[in-house]
C-alpha cells in the first residue's frame, strides 16, 4: 500500500507523479498564455491601424462612405488573394511613395515565384508594422525596440541602437534594444573625433557595412557581445544628418542584396522622422527666424553670409539661399553685399561646385554639424566670365539648420604684413625708427612688449638707451652709440635692459643711420631681439657639461646593476631540464650594449600538480625599469600558477596585476602548461609571437590566437588552445630579440627562422644554440629561447 504524498509535495518541482502539474507549471503556462495575448492584441492592434489608413485612402481616391471602403477592401483582397493586412499595407505603398513603399517595390521586383511573392507581402507588412509602432511610440526607446522586434529581427539582427547627432559631430545614444543596460550607459555619449560605425557613417554621410566587427577592432556599444556584422546608417531632412541607426548581427555579415539594404535605409529614414525635434525651423527659413545670427554676423569684423538650405521638390538638398551678408561683406568680385544678398550659393558663385572647393565644405557642415576651419583656402568668382582667384581664412559653422560662412580675403601686401609679423613674433624681435629731424620715434607692438610698454606710453629715445640697462653694460652701449650716432656706421651690440616692472632681459640691438645724397642723417632705423633663452640656453649648456660626467656615471651604474639582476634571474645558459618524458633546454643571450639590457624572460617550472609550465615573455624598455619590471611578472606569474588555473587565466590575473600593481609596464607573454599523462600542451598569449612546433623535419607556426599584450588595459579576456604532442616533436618559444630586422617585414624574419629550424641538429641544445648562431636579428636586443622535446 502506497503511502500518500506530503500535501507540499506539489510545490517541489519534479516531485509529482506522472501525469501531474505543478503549481509553478501551471503559473508558468498562465505567464506565457498572457503574453501571447498581448503580443497578439498588439499585432492586432497594429494590423487595424494599417487596415484603417488604407480605408482613408479609398475614401479619398475613390470617394466612398466608411462602409463602402470597407467593403471594398475585403472584396479585393479576396479577388487578390491576399489578406487585408496584406492588401493594406500595398495600398498604402502605392499612396505614400516614401523610402519603406521603395523598399517594398525593390523586394517585390527581385520575386521570381509565389513563394517569394508571398515573402515580399511579408516585408511589406513588417516594414509599415514597425512604422505604425514607431509612430505611436512615446520616446526613442519605444521606436527602436518597434524598429528591432517587427522588422529587423526577420532580418536575423539582435540589437539596434539609436544615435542623435549633436552639433560638433558628438553622437548621444538616444535609444537601444538587444544591449544590456550597463553597456548602454557606457555608449550614452561619444565624443566628437572618436572613431565608430556610427561616426564613420556620420563623417561619410553614406551607409556603413561590416561584415566582421571583431575583426575590424572598431569599437561601438556591445563589440564584446555582439562582435558580429554591423551596420550604420545615416539619416535626417534636407540635407543634414541628425541621427544614426546601428544594428548589429550575432554574426559575419555576408553581403545584402539591394532590397535588403533599401529595407534598412527606409528604417533609418523613419527613425530619424520620428526623432526630429518638433522645434527644428523649417527649411524655407525666413529671416525673421534667425534674428540672433544676423545680430552676430553684423557684429563681426569679418565678411559673413548666413546661409539657410534650399531644397528641390523631393525635399533634398539643392542649394543654399544668401539670407544675409553683413555690413563687413567683401566679394572676392569686388561685387557690393546687395548683389549676393537673397540669391542661391551655387548661382552667385558657381565655381564654389569645384570638387572639394566651398560648397561641399558647407554642404558637409550642414549634414554633419562638425565645424571646418582653414587658414587659407582659395575662393575663385567669375568677373565677366574670368574667374579671379582669391587667397582667404574661412571659417564655417552650423547654427541649428544654418549655416554661417565667414572668411577674410588676403592680398599680396596683407600676406606679406602677415609672414613678417609671425616672424617678429617668433623671433622676439621689435623694430623702430627714429627721425632725426623731428625726434619722432615709431616702434612696432613687438619692442613694446618686449619693454613691457603699452602702446599709448611714449618710445625710448637711442641716445637714452643707457639709462634702461644694466650698469655694467653702460660701456658698450657708449661704444654703439658713438659708432650709429657719430660715425654714422651700423653697429649692434649686446646689453642687459632693465624694465619698470623689475623683469630684466638680454637684449641684442642693430642700428643703421639712413643718410640723404649729401651724407646727412635722415633717421636712424634698427630692430631691438630678445636673446634671453640663448643666454640662459648657453648657461645651461655650461652647467650640463659639469653634470654630464656625474649622470653617465649613474648611467653606467645603473646599467651594470641592471645586467647583473638580469643575469642573476636568467643565466645566458641554463644546465638541461628533463623531467618525464620532456626534455628541456633554454637559451638567454643578452643585448651587447649595457644600457639595451631589457626585461625578456624565460621560465620552465614543474608545478605541484605535476604539469610542466613554460613562459617567454618581453618586457617594454629597456634598463633597470624593463629589468625590474621583468623580475615582477615573472615572480608573479610562478604564483598564480600554484593555484591550477589554466594558461589563459593565468594570463588574465597576469594582466590585472601588470596594470595596476607596477608603474606603467607593458609586455607580451605566451604561456603553456604541458601534461606529462595526456601529453597535451595548453597554451595562451598576450601579444606574443606564436610558437613553432617542429614534426617530421617541417616547422610550422601555430595559429595567432587572440590575445591582447599585458597592462594595456584593465580587463582583457585571453584564447586558449591546445596541441597534443607525439614523440619526437619539438616545440620552440622565443622572444622578437631572435628575428627583428631593421630592413625587412617580421614576417619575412619569421619565414627565414622556420628554415633555420628544420636544420638537423644531434640535440635539443644543439639546435638552441644553432639559432642563437644563424639568427638575422641586427637590433642588439636581447632574446630568450625555450625549447622542449618530447621523448
Amino acid at each position: 500500500m502506497h503511502n500518500p504524498p506530503p500535501p507540499d509535495a506539489s510545490f517541489v518541482p519534479g516531485s509529482a507523479e506522472p501525469g501531474t502539474e505543478t503549481n509553478v507549471g501551471r503559473l508558468a503556462a498562465t505567464i506565457e498564455r498572457l503574453r501571447r495575448e498581448v503580443l497578439r492584441a498588439q499585432m492586432a492592434a497594429e494590423g487595424r491601424a494599417l487596415i484603417e489608413v488604407a480605408k482613408g485612402v479609398l475614401i479619398e481616391r475613390l470617394r466612398l462612405s466608411v462602409s463602402g471602403a470597407a467593403q471594398q477592401l475585403a472584396t479585393l483582397a479576396e479577388q487578390a488573394g491576399l489578406t487585408q493586412l496584406e492588401l493594406a499595407a500595398d495600398i498604402i505603398n502605392q499612396a505614400a511613395q516614401d523610402r519603406i513603399s521603395e523598399a517594398a517595390r525593390a523586394f517585390l521586383a527581385y520575386t521570381q515565384s509565389e513563394e517569394l511573392s508571398r515573402e515580399a507581402a511579408d516585408v511589406a507588412v513588417r516594414l509599415r508594422r514597425a512604422e505604425s509602432g514607431a509612430l505611436q511610440a512615446t520616446d526613442a526607446q519605444a521606436v527602436v525596440e518597434s524598429l528591432l522586434e517587427h522588422a529587423l529581427t526577420p532580418l536575423g539582427a539582435t540589437a539596434v541602437a539609436a544615435w542623435e547627432a549633436g552639433p560638433d559631430g558628438s553622437l548621444t545614444l538616444v535609444g537601444y534594444a538587444g544591449f544590456g543596460a550597463e553597456e548602454a550607459r557606457r555608449w550614452r555619449y561619444v565624443p566628437p573625433g572618436v572613431e565608430t560605425p556610427a561616426r564613420r557613417a556620420l563623417v561619410k554621410r553614406e551607409s556603413v557595412w561590416i561584415k566582421d566587427l571583431s575583426a575590424l577592432g572598431l569599437p561601438s556599444i556591445g563589440g564584446r557581445d555582439t562582435p558580429g556584422g554591423r551596420v550604420a546608417v545615416p539619416a535626417g531632412t534636407g540635407g543634414r544628418i541628425f541621427a544614426v541607426l546601428e544594428v548589429g548581427w550575432p554574426h559575419s555579415l555576408p553581403v545584402q542584396p539591394p532590397q535588403v539594404r533599401k529595407q534598412i535605409e527606409a528604417l533609418a529614414e523613419l527613425c530619424a522622422y520620428t526623432l526630429e525635434a518638433p522645434d527644428r525651423p523649417a527649411s524655407d527659413h525666413d529671416l525673421q527666424t534667425l534674428p540672433e545670427l544676423v545680430d552676430l554676423a553684423d557684429g563681426l569684423p569679418d565678411a559673413a553670409l548666413v546661409l539657410c538650405p534650399y531644397l528641390d521638390e523631393d525635399g533634398r538638398l539643392g542649394d543654399f539661399r544668401i539670407q544675409h551678408a553683413n555690413a563687413a561683406f567683401a566679394d572676392p568680385a569686388g561685387r557690393p553685399r546687395t548683389m549676393v544678398a537673397g540669391a542661391l550659393m551655387l548661382e552667385a558663385y558657381p565655381l564654389a561646385a569645384e570638387e572639394g572647393g566651398l560648397w561641399e565644405k558647407i554642404e558637409r557642415v550642414h549634414a554633419t554639424g562638425e565645424p571646418y576651419r582653414a587658414e587659407k583656402m582659395t575662393l575663385t568668382a567669375l568677373v565677366d566670365q574670368v574667374p579671379l582667384s582669391s587667397d582667404a581664412a574661412v571659417s564655417i559653422t552650423r547654427h541649428r539648420d544654418a549655416v554661417l560662412l565667414i572668411w577674410r580675403l588676403r592680398d599680396e601686401s596683407t600676406q606679406l604684413a602677415n609672414l613678417l609679423q609671425h616672424a617678429q613674433r617668433l623671433g622676439r624681435i621689435g623694430g623702430f625708427e627714429q627721425n632725426t629731424a623731428t625726434g619722432r620715434i615709431l616702434w612696432n607692438n613687438q619692442l613694446y612688449a618686449l619693454y613691457g610698454l603699452t602702446d599709448g606710453e611714449q618710445p625710448i629715445p637711442l641716445e637714452r638707451l643707457a639709462e634702461h640697462c644694466h650698469p655694467d653694460d653702460a660701456a658698450a652701449i657708449g661704444r654703439f652709440l658713438h659708432t650709429v650716432l657719430h660715425h654714422r656706421r651700423s653697429a649692434s651690440t649686446a646689453f642687459r635692459l632693465q624694465r619698470s616692472d623689475g623683469i630684466a632681459r638680454h637684449i641684442r640691438v642693430v642700428a643703421e643711420p639712413v643718410l640723404d645724397e649729401g651724407g646727412r642723417p635722415l633717421a636712424i632705423r634698427g630692430a631691438y631681439q630678445d636673446i634671453s633663452s640663448q643666454h640662459w640656453t648657453e648657461v645651461a649648456l655650461a652647467a650640463t657639461r659639469d653634470q654630464l660626467a656625474h649622470s653617465e656615471q649613474q648611467s653606467a651604474e645603473r646599467n651594470r646593476l641592471a645586467l647583473q639582476l638580469q643575469q642573476a634571474i636568467m643565466p645566458p645558459k641554463r644546465e638541461p631540464m628533463e623531467t618525464f618524458d620532456l626534455q628541456i633546454a633554454v637559451r638567454y643571450r643578452p643585448a651587447e650594449q649595457e644600457h639595451l639590457v631589457g626585461g625578456d624572460w624565460y621560465d620552465a617550472v614543474v608545478l605541484p600538480s605535476k604539469q610542466i609550465m613554460l613562459s617567454v615573455g618581453d618586457v617594454a624598455g629597456h634598463g633597470i625599469e624593463g629589468a625590474t619590471g621583468m623580475v615582477v611578472l615573472r615572480n608573479a606569474l610562478r604564483g598564480l600558477a600554484a593555484t591550477g588555473a589554466g594558461p589563459a587565466q593565468l594570463l588574465a590575473w597576469l594582466n590585472l596585476v601588470t596594470h595596476h600593481l607596477t608603474d606603467q609596464v607593458t609586455a607580451t607573454a605566451i604561456l603553456g602548461l604541458y601534461d606529462p599523462e595526456t601529453r597535451i600542451l595548453r597554451w595562451a598569449r598576450a601579444g606574443h609571437l606564436p610558437p613553432i612546433l617542429i614534426r617530421q623535419g617541417e616547422a610550422v607556426e601555430l595559429d595567432l590566437i587572440n590575445g591582447i599584450m599585458l597592462g594595456a588595459v584593465s580587463e582583457a579576456d585571453y584564447e586558449e588552445r591546445q596541441i597534443q604532442l607525439a614523440t619526437d616533436d619539438i616545440l620552440l618559444m622565443y622572444t622578437d630579440g631572435l628575428i627583428e630586422r631593421r630592413d625587412r617585414t617580421l614576417q619575412h624574419s619569421q619565414a627565414q627562422l622556420l628554415r633555420t629550424a628544420i636544420y638537423p641538429t644531434t640535440s635539443l641544445e644543439h639546435r638552441l644554440d644553432n639559432l642563437l648562431t644563424h639568427n638575422h636579428s641586427d637590433t642588439d636586443d636581447d632574446t630568450c629561447l625555450v625549447g622542449i622535446q618530447l621523448n
